[in-house]
């Protein structure tokens, strides 16, 4: 079955770079009407301006800070205001933080939280309504470190296990009306989420992911359009029938020792 989404409007957080941007990209080709949200003003309207070039639709770029109330309610505001309807939602905005419970201070645990649990569950609350209408979807983006446990990977770890239980209650709960809830679970993906976190240089950042792909089962790093093209087949008629689940892409890391995982690895 051919994927197109002609005519459908597509929500993608966290667009300004790695994984939202690969997922906006994609969806432009395939005909999308995106609604693009992220903190950074130039990087989100680059992207937005590559996804005009696809197909010739203007997207709506929207600035706001997912881990606040008013910038939740400004995306689905705008959103809604701009389009009139929402098909798909894909909650792929997330922060990071290397930590332990030794060395962790609250104000760590609520920034990642207020984002990666908080925010998707706020956003969500407030459109479902419009994907009912519409008979749409939802796509989270988790993580391995949600089913993995890495000494270090706390809080990010405790909010992806989080996100993997509220897609299978949010899609139990849904499914009766017509609602899809999925997600994505990616492993080591190239992304500027691990520079930020670590504060590493592009070399150092190069050289950890040669070093994390000798211990991938099928020998390579993810790259946003991997996790991308799953994504989008989630959200495709192509899975009708599939709801409440977590797709792990990975190359096989999570069948691997977790002190191959990124924390011991960056030191």
């Amino acid at each position: 079955m051919n994927v197109d989404f002609t005519d459908k409007v597509v929500l993608v957080t966290g667009a300004s770079a790695g994984i939202g941007e690969s997922t906006a990209l994609l969806f432009a080709k395939l005909g999308a009407k995106l609604s693009l949200v992220g903190r950074n003003e130039a990087n989100l309207r680059a992207v937005a301006a590559e996804c005009e070039k696809q197909r010739g639709v203007k997207p709506l770029a929207i600035v706001a800070d997912l881990g606040t109330d008013e910038g939740i309610q400004k995306t689905a505001k705008e959103t809604l205001d701009h389009f009139k309807r929402l098909d798909v939602l894909v909650n792929n905005a997330g922060i990071s933080a290397r930590t332990c419970i030794q060395l962790a201070d609250m104000a760590t645990f609520d920034e990642v939280f207020s984002v990666d649990v908080r925010g998707v569950y706020h956003l969500t609350k407030l459109l479902v309504p419009a994907l009912i209408e519409t008979g749409g979807n939802i796509v989270n983006v988790s993580s391995i470190s949600g089913s993995m446990v890495v000494v270090g990977s706390l809080p990010y770890g405790m909010a992806k296990a989080a996100l993997d239980h509220f897609t299978r209650l949010v899609a139990l709960e849904l499914a009766p009306k017509g609602v899809r809830v999925n997600a994505v679970s990616p492993g080591v993906t190239v992304s500027t989420i691990v520079k930020r976190m670590t504060g590493c240089t592009e070399d150092q950042y190069q050289g950890w992911l040669s070093s994390v792909a000798t211990t991938i089962p099928l020998g390579e790093v993810c790259q946003g359009s991997d996790i991308a093209q799953t994504i989008v087949h989630l959200a495709s008629d192509n899975s009708r029938l599939v709801t409440g689940t977590v797709v792990p892409v990975d190359g096989g890391l999570r069948f691997t020792s977790p002190s191959n995982l990124l924390i011991k690895q960056m030191k």
